[in-house]
């Protein structure tokens, strides 16, 4: 009796620290947060249809920096058949040169404690761009830790309210508001990559879902949306938001509309700083502003599926 007892105690131990290690692991290792609308959406009351709410600064969207959540990020490491979660970091170490192509290497030493250079921002017709590198190179912290998506938001958001004296919010265009959401709610779905598959999801603008930063930027008449030709043809500008995905499948899936937990959308939220180029000046790689998780050296074509960007006009 005492020896079945004895068993039974210690399976649960050992379930609760494989437990205790996955949601450690996950929110250590969480970026991007796609937050599942399928419980928020609600038609607005008459008296708060968008024509009458709309550009209020203090409209509360539930996507605040609070509410990004790595709960999402726990749900996708559950998965029964895991007993470790993976660990995203292993894909992305430099130890070893990171071949773009048979004729280009970059190595991790050429960068790693290299200072970026002070760039020359002449061209980039945007006083936000300008100052969030600005402010990226003037700071002490330039690996903060914490969530992508809040702290590309924040250095969005202070650079904006630097230059134009308030927030971003306050400028947003009432033609972004939809039945269900205000023009606040929709630029902050926007560049979470909500998803769900109601209504209320679907009355977001199918050509910006998914594309995070940009999208919401690009809806907002704040800048240019450049693909990944555009990207890895030389068409960013220091300051640029970008918004990329390990996988395309999980990417569509996001566009399309997904009601599903477990699946993995693995994306990353960042600013661009600079191209990397080889001694013939063809782009070889990006060097790129975020919380710690892939600054530490370029990133390369081959690091994700999808790249979206957007040069700021503002």
């Amino acid at each position: 009796m005492n020896g079945t007892i004895f068993k039974i105690y210690d399976k649960h131990r050992k379930l609760f620290i494989s437990f205790a290690f996955i949601v450690l692991s996950a929110i250590f290792f969480g970026c991007t947060s796609t937050k599942n609308l399928n419980q928020k959406t609600k038609s607005l009351p008459p008296s708060q249809q968008p024509e009458q709410s709309l550009g209020h600064e203090d409209t509360k969207a539930s996507t605040s920096e609070e509410n990004l959540g790595l709960d999402d990020h726990i749900e996708i490491f559950l998965k029964p058949e895991l007993i470790t979660p993976p660990i995203p970091h292993s894909s992305d170490s430099l130890i070893q040169p990171i071949k773009i192509n048979t004729e280009s290497v970059i190595s991790s030493h050429d960068v790693l404690h290299k200072e970026i250079s002070k760039l020359d921002s002449s061209e980039s017709k945007s006083p936000v761009s300008d100052k969030i590198v600005e402010n990226y190179l003037n700071s002490k912290n330039k690996q903060p830790g914490g969530h992508c998506l809040v702290v590309s938001k924040r250095r969005f958001e202070k650079a904006y309210e630097d230059v134009h004296g308030h927030s971003v919010y306050k400028d947003l265009p009432d033609s972004m508001a939809t039945t269900y959401y205000t023009p606040k709610e929709v630029f902050d779905y926007l560049y979470v990559s909500a998803q769900g598959t109601h209504k209320g999801w679907r009355s977001l603008p199918q050509i910006y879902r998914g594309k995070g930063n940009a999208g919401a930027i690009a809806f907002a008449g704040m800048g240019t949306m450049v693909d990944s030709y555009g990207i890895w043809s030389g068409e960013l500008k220091p300051g640029a938001l970008m918004q990329v995905w390990k996988h395309r499948k999980d990417y569509e899936q996001v566009v399309r509309g997904v009601n599903k937990k477990g699946f993995d959308p693995f994306g990353h939220s960042f600013i661009f700083i600079e191209y990397v180029r080889d001694e013939e000046n063809n782009i070889v790689g990006i060097r790129i502003a975020d919380q710690g998780y892939q600054s530490y050296r370029p990133l390369v074509p081959d690091d994700y599926e999808v790249w979206w960007a957007v040069n700021l006009n503002i």
